[in-house]
């Protein structure tokens, strides 16, 4: 009974020493602070003393923080040791799994995207779906951590997603064999017709803002007239890199996007570079549900400051900003910290961003005949993509106006 008290008490310490400093900062809530503070303290003592089974402490607490975490919103989260781990393996590039990102979103466990040419893409994952079940189990109060447990796995092993398509308002089941995930920022590069060139942005990386450099200074090499600038299902990444992406098409001094946190001012990242024979090409946009994040602060820079015209379908809609902040037993949060805002003062937090041209995806029949002057680049059948063939036509319009 004494090593329950002592227990209790180092517990109530603890939570009352972090009490001081976030009730210091409180002033008149300070007192409020503390209790609320001591009452964790004495639920975590009263668990780990009288839970039915024997529980460690550290999971109790941890058990603490991911609630805490997850009840801010669906980004926030805690990460053990092991899952801070895992995510510094994911931000190298190179991972073994099916090659989609995922969120909570209204308490369901929802696809962003799924990266091109990875298993989940080739087995039919859309952004948007929802996976109902991994291997039989619900994902009903799942957490982003257990979700990403569940679904990584050995190179060739199976997992069986139940998958609600909300669209079509049906659930299907889908095995998909895991694979070595091995993400490229740029996924194609070509020149298509009449001299326009086309560029495909996967996710926003430390390297993209170079590679893209690297591929338009090639394209500009074959005469680039135009360019068609495709992040349907980039799911983000960097926003350093979106913002450099976004540099190299604006002239120097334009805002690309702002960030407003609680405790900071106003952080604005404006345009530091630009190149002369970009600035001087017009530019298309693909989105789609898919885009989000970095993918989104790129498509909003470049309309808002009248450098490009987004076509295809409204964007995924995240708008916030997180922070991984390390903690001293390994373990890590994944807290928001702060939401963007595009040029033209917009948050479009779980609204997403509207193209000026809304084109839907859907298949291309051969009544459309366009199958007759099929071009191939790089095994690149471009001419079956029907927004791409849309986006297309709006560049041969805008090169003709120009």
């Amino acid at each position: 009974m004494r090593k329950r008290v002592i227990l209790f008490l180092l517990v109530v310490l603890v939570v009352s020493i972090f009490g001081y400093g976030v009730g210091h900062s409180l002033g008149e809530e300070k007192e409020t602070a503390l209790k609320n503070l001591d009452i964790l303290g004495e639920g975590i003592a009263t668990i780990e003393d009288k839970y039915v089974e024997k529980q460690k402490l550290k999971d109790i607490i941890y058990g603490a923080m991911k609630g805490a975490l997850a009840s801010l919103d669906s980004y926030s989260q805690f990460l053990t040791p092991d899952d801070y781990k895992n995510l510094i393996v994911e931000t190298e590039g190179k991972f073994g799994g099916l090659g989609i990102e995922i969120t909570i979103r209204d308490s369901v466990l929802t696809i962003i995207s799924p990266i091109e040419d990875t298993p989940a893409w080739e087995a039919g994952i859309e952004p948007g779906d929802i996976i109902v079940e991994i291997d039989g189990e619900s994902t009903k109060d799942i957490t982003l951590n257990e979700a990403v447990k569940k679904l990584r796995g050995e190179p060739g092993t199976k997992v069986t997603l139940t998958v609600l398509h909300p669209n079509q308002r049906e659930v299907s089941e889908i095995e998909i064999t895991r694979g070595i995930i091995k993400i490229e920022d740029i996924k194609n590069s070509s020149i298509l017709e009449d001299d326009i060139g086309y560029v495909k942005i996967a996710e926003f990386r430390e390297s993209t803002a170079k590679d893209l450099e690297r591929a338009l200074a090639d394209l500009k090499k074959k005469k680039l007239a135009g360019l068609i600038l495709d992040m349907r299902n980039n799911p983000g990444g960097l926003l350093s890199s979106a913002v450099d992406v976004s540099s190299l098409f604006l002239k120097k001094g334009l805002e690309i996007v702002s960030i407003d946190s609680r405790n900071q001012e106003k952080v604005v990242y404006k345009s530091d570079s630009f190149s002369p024979k970009l600035i001087e090409i017009p530019v298309v946009v693909l989105i789609n549900k898919g885009s989000a994040s970095g993918s989104e602060i790129v498509a909003a820079a470049l309309r808002d400051n009248n450098r490009a015209v987004l076509i295809g379908e409204t964007t995924f809609g995240k708008g916030s900003v997180q922070t991984i902040i390390p903690l001293s037993d390994g373990s890590a949060m994944r807290l928001t910290t702060s939401r963007y805002y595009t040029p033209a003062g917009i948050s479009i937090h779980e609204k997403g961003i509207k193209p000026d041209i809304v084109v839907v995806k859907k298949e291309v029949t051969e009544k459309e005949d366009i199958f007759e002057k099929l071009k191939k680049e790089k095994n690149f059948e471009y001419k079956k993509d029907y927004q791409l063939i849309r986006a297309l036509d709006l560049m041969k319009g805008l090169l003709v106006l120009q």
